[in-house]
Parts: C-alpha cells; structure tokens; sequence
C-alpha cells in the first residue's frame, strides 16, 4: 500500500461515493442518517468536504467504514490506488441495498482475516512459504479452514489491499514481496479488531513512543529530521496563536514524526495504527490555555533532546510526557 496521507480523504470519499453511483442526498440518506432516518449532515455540507475537506471529515469516514465494514485508514491511501482497489474493498454487487448486508459479516470476516494472516504467518516461520511464493487455492484453502470460498475470496481481497498478498487476475494469488507486512500488518489489524482493549492498548503505545525517542536520538535520515522540525515549527505556530485545533493536529503529526525518525518500520507502523483508533475512542480533555502550554513545553524538551543526540534524555522526557498527557484525555 502506497504512503498513507490524510490530504487523500476527501478525493477518496467523492471516489467512493461514484463507484457507489450514488447522488449526495442518497449517500446521506444511506451511511449519514441517524436510526429514525433523519439526515445528520446537509448536501451543503457533504458537498464542502468533497471540495474542501473540514472537521467532519473523520466522522464521515468513520460512519461509512463501519457500515461498510472496511479499514478507515484505505481512505488515507493515494488516490491512485484507492480507485484501482476500490473494486475489491466492495462486493460486486455494490447496489445500497446490498451493501446493508455488510454490516453482519463484519465480525467472521475480521475472525477469517486472522485465521489466514497466522496460517500464512506459521508456514513461513516454518520455510515453507516465502515472499513471492503462490499460495493455496480459494477451494483449498476453504476446506482448509472450514468456511466458504466466498468469505475466503472476500478476506483474500482485504488482505491484497493491506499489501499482505498480490492477486493476480488469470495466475493465482502470491505473498507479498514485502515479507515484513505478515508481520507488522496482522498487529495493526489486531488493534483495530480490539478496540475496546483501551487500557491495554496504551500501554503499549506508551512503551513504544518512549523507545520510538529513544531511536530517534541517533537518527541520520535528513528527511525524517527535517519533517520533525518542519512539525515543531508547526507547533510553535500554533501555540503562539493559541489555535488549539493547529495546535492538535500538529500535536499528532510530531509523535508520528519521531516514530519516523526511529527507523523502525514496525515501531512506526504500530503507532500509526494506535494513533487512529485513539481518535475514535477519545475525548480530548485540553480545555485552557494552561494545558496547552504544558503540552507545548514538554513537546520542547524532547525536541531538544532528540537534537542533542540525547537517547536516555528523550526516552525520559516522553515518559514524563506520556504521564501527564493521561490526565489531559478522556477515555470511553
């Protein structure tokens, strides 16, 4: 899958709205009406984040992904490629009527997603399957798992999507050249799957954001340093205009930068995934301008410290960091 990027979100959203072939007052009436089936959202508005974007954005992609029940990162993909796969993201049928039939098979296909990505995962611990390698089947790998060849073509498709797998129309479908996605991919997903674990799923963020500073400090990828000062400027910005919703946006942009300037792919890969399922389950607690300059201060110091090659420095100071931003959100 090509380099996710939010910017992508509103032309991806026009996409799926026309391969849907659906007007905007039918794409309201189906993904963005409320349970009495009163609108949520007006054609003006839709029609201004197609053009535009703005801050429903999210709430949208969110809507339609659960009702369709697809990954919401697919819409942060390029554009590009969201329009070549978009015909494996829904089923041939793509008619509304049949696509609220989706909503139930979301929970088996998530379980077949997991049952696939560990059977393939364990033959290639096992040498057996390598990147490159043509697998199974649909018919065999049915019978292999005990479920139908079409749930086990659908799942094949989200997989191919993930960049787990390559279908390849008329020769089969190999794993993919990237070996390293079976392995970081099934994690992220897993996530997502689980998204009611919050507690636990911290945790993990917590320890992986302090290591992810730590790394950091040795990084030598001028391109990754620049993005992080690029984003600190951001910050420094918005602070100074105490805009908080810059300020916000920003405030993510910077950890996700400093995973980058890791160099662990896996490490960036998690907490890219992490970060977007927070979004979904949080409610920022930020609500003065005190708060914010905490926030502000504690990003400065492990800037710094990342500047001064500073590993311990920096692995401390976003622990100290991680402490405190647990007493500034809200989690349901």
């Amino acid at each position: 899958m090509g380099e996710l990027n939010p910017m992508y979100k509103r032309e991806n959203l026009r996409l799926l709205r026309r391969a849907l072939r659906l007007t905007q007052k039918e794409f309201i009436d189906r993904f963005l009406s409320d349970e009495a089936g009163k609108p949520t959202m007006s054609i003006a508005t839709l029609s201004n984040l197609e053009a535009k974007d703005g801050p429903r954005m999210n709430d949208v992609i969110i809507s339609v992904s659960e009702q369709l029940g697809i990954d919401s990162m697919h819409f942060s993909m390029p554009s590009e490629e969201f329009a070549e796969k978009i015909h494996i993201l829904l089923p041939d049928d793509v008619s509304p009527e049949a696509l609220g039939k989706l909503q139930s098979k979301k929970g088996s296909i998530n379980q077949l997603l997991n049952r696939l990505t560990m059977y393939f995962a364990e033959q290639m611990f096992d040498k057996s399957l390598k990147k490159g390698d043509k697998i199974e089947s649909d018919r065999v790998l049915a019978t292999k798992l005990g479920v139908g060849r079409s749930a086990v073509r659908e799942a094949l498709k989200v997989l191919d999507v993930l960049g787990m797998i390559d279908i390849r129309p008329g020769q089969g479908t190999y794993i993919s050249g990237n070996e390293a996605n079976f392995f970081v991919i099934p994690l992220s997903w897993s996530l997502f799957m689980n998204g009611n674990q919050t507690e636990s799923i911290l945790e993990v963020r917590d320890l992986l954001e302090v290591k992810a500073a730590y790394l950091a400090a040795d990084c030598v990828d001028d391109r990754a340093l620049n993005r992080l000062y690029d984003v600190s400027h951001k910050i420094h910005q918005a602070y100074v205009e105490q805009n908080y919703k810059k300020f916000l946006d920003a405030d993510l942009e910077f950890h996700s930068s400093i995973a980058e300037c890791s160099g662990n792919t896996v490490i960036y890969s998690m907490l890219q995934t992490i970060s977007n399922l927070m979004r979904h389950v949080s409610e920022t607690g930020m609500i003065d301008g005190r708060q914010l300059q905490e926030i502000y201060e504690e990003h400065q110091r492990i800037y710094g410290l990342i500047l001064a090659k500073d590993g311990e420095g920096a692995a401390e100071a976003m622990e100290e960091h991680m402490k405190r931003s647990k007493a500034r959100y809200n989690y349901r």
